[in-house]
């Protein structure tokens, strides 16, 4: 079993991750540095993401969240990889990473440069046709939007953005949803939302993720929500180590090895800095 759960250092994480691969858990707290706020960090204001059952089975519904992804998406595609993103990018090439698990849809992993990374929750540059499955590039999608909506001009400056490419709108009864140029079915950004199940074997890559490293490192998560939760569980019933850094409290706290209290960036930076080669 693991050892008991106690605060530390980055000095203590290396202590315990060094001479081993370690699969890597991030959250959205790794991508605040980059300008994208998180879902429940100490300092976050409340939010209400909207369900898949909301935008599935509601047409105002879901005139309203592409209204504001509208907006959001022009912000996230102009984001880039922090320190946090570059430390975990440049220790999968020196061969310590089994690999990476993010619950982020930001592609902030990828732009870093690291290449063994599940999407768990999929990523914000892809939309799907729920009825024929047919998936556009979310640049298509801006261009279709765009163009059925020549009088939207709200400002990415002028509105809070939301971790998922949303944006805070509170008027978008005008907005305009162009359907699948396929079918003409529901088009969703292809993310997982809310009371959606990530699929099976997406889930089993990250376990086996997991089940390659010697320790799981999980950085800027809550771990509110069971998709990231069952891998720290997974991890601690295999008797591995699990360190956790992350602002405030998290739902895995009890399981984990080391508890830092640290922002991400500042973290990995100096951990991928003090862990020496295998």
């Amino acid at each position: 079993m693991t050892k008991a759960t106690r605060l530390g250092t980055v000095s203590d994480a290396v202590g315990i991750l060094a001479r081993t691969r370690l699969a890597v858990l991030t959250g959205a707290g790794i991508s605040t540095d980059s300008g994208i706020p998180d879902y429940r960090g100490p300092d976050s204001p409340p939010r209400n993401p909207m369900t898949f059952q909301q935008f599935a089975g509601d047409q105002a519904f879901r005139r309203h969240y592409w209204a504001r992804n509208h907006v959001g998406w022009r912000h996230m595609r102009t984001t880039r990889p922090n320190a946090g993103h570059r430390a975990l990018a440049g220790l999968e090439r020196r061969g310590l990473l089994s690999g990476i698990i993010t619950q982020n849809v930001d592609l902030l992993h990828e732009q870093a440069g690291a290449t063994n990374v599940i999407d768990l929750h999929g990523h914000y540059n892809e939309v799907i046709c729920l009825t024929c499955k047919t998936v556009f590039t979310r640049e298509h999608m801006h261009e279709r939007l765009d163009e059925a909506n020549p009088d939207f001009a709200v400002e990415v400056g002028d509105v809070e953005i939301a971790p998922d490419a949303d944006a805070v709108l509170s008027d978008t009864a005008g907005f305009v949803v162009p359907p699948c140029e396929v079918c003409g079915g529901i088009l969703k950004p292809n993310i997982v939302y809310f009371g959606e199940n990530v699929p099976k074997e997406r889930v089993a890559a990250a376990y086996e993720m997991v089940d390659d490293g010697g320790a799981l490192l999980v950085a800027g998560s809550s771990l509110a929500v069971m998709s990231g939760l069952r891998f720290v569980r997974h991890a601690a019933k295999a008797g591995k180590p699990v360190v956790i850094v992350n602002r405030g409290e998290t739902r895995g706290d009890a399981l984990a090895t080391l508890l830092v209290d640290d922002g991400t960036s500042e973290f990995l930076a100096e951990l991928a800095a003090s862990l020496p080669d295998l």
